[in-house]
């Protein structure tokens, strides 16, 4: 039996994204992070040498695997890592990468983290709101580095923006942030988040010794610009993540 089957009060109420249930519940607005909780596990970590961003990526055989399906770069400074439904991050993106230059032109200078979260957060909760459209099926870790320092935010298709530390989305999300609560500090180097984000993901996937499913991407404090480890780079953390494991 679905689980749907058992909730009488979701009849009709479903069926609309404007519609509240009796009980207070948007159940359209549930569905689309339910889409997000069967996504692979991505994590963001911070830390005092920059921010951290990798994602459990399965290639098939063919597929080329220089491209990267859910790691993004809006800005120079800024990167996004998604888990849920791809094709919803690339709208959001999008817009995030439009603000990013927009700010440039018209301030004449680069955009903050907490600016691109807010308003990508603003889009998704729109998408709450008017009939018509359906909640984005996706969440975001939006990762970058600015005159404030380095900072990591999270959304999710209900609107909501909030900033973290170590923070983790995906399938298993649960697991992950308990496991990032206990070994996260914020002394942290970035050569240790990158081995703590390798540790993530290790956690839940099915391939508990090859790199090829791990992507990684790094933001340096000093350079401020968005860089995807190649794959020689992430099998060196990756391996310190199989010999130090726990």
């Amino acid at each position: 039996m679905k689980d749907f089957d058992l909730l009488p009060a979701a009849a009709g109420y479903d069926r609309a994204t404007t519609m509240f249930s009796p009980d207070g519940r948007l159940y359209q607005v549930e569905y689309a992070i339910e889409t997000v909780r069967r996504g692979t596990v991505a994590v963001g970590i911070k830390s005092n040498e920059g921010v951290v961003l990798a994602v459990e990526e399965k290639a098939r055989k063919l597929q080329s695997s220089d491209l990267t399906q859910k790691i993004f770069q809006i800005d120079d400074h800024i990167g996004v890592v998604a888990a849920g439904y791809i094709p919803d991050a690339r709208i959001q993106v999008d817009h995030a990468r439009f603000a990013a230059q927009s700010n440039r032109l018209v301030y004449d200078e680069s955009i903050d983290v907490e600016g691109i979260a807010k308003g990508l957060a603003d889009l998704a909760q729109q998408f709450t709101q008017y009939a018509g459209v359906r909640p984005f099926g996706v969440a975001l870790i939006i990762a970058g580095v600015d005159k404030s320092g380095c900072n990591i935010y999270f959304t999710d298709p209900s609107g909501t923006y909030i900033g973290f530390n170590a923070v983790a989305i995906g399938s298993g999300n649960d697991q992950v942030t308990e496991f990032l609560e206990k070994h996260y500090t914020d002394d942290i180097s970035l050569d240790d988040a990158c081995v703590l984000a390798a540790k993530s993901i290790y956690l839940l996937s099915e391939d508990k010794e090859g790199a090829t499913h791990i992507k990684i991407a790094v933001i340096d404090s000093k350079e401020k610009r968005m860089r995807r480890l190649n794959d020689d780079e992430i099998e060196k953390y990756a391996a310190k993540a199989r010999e130090n494991r726990g």
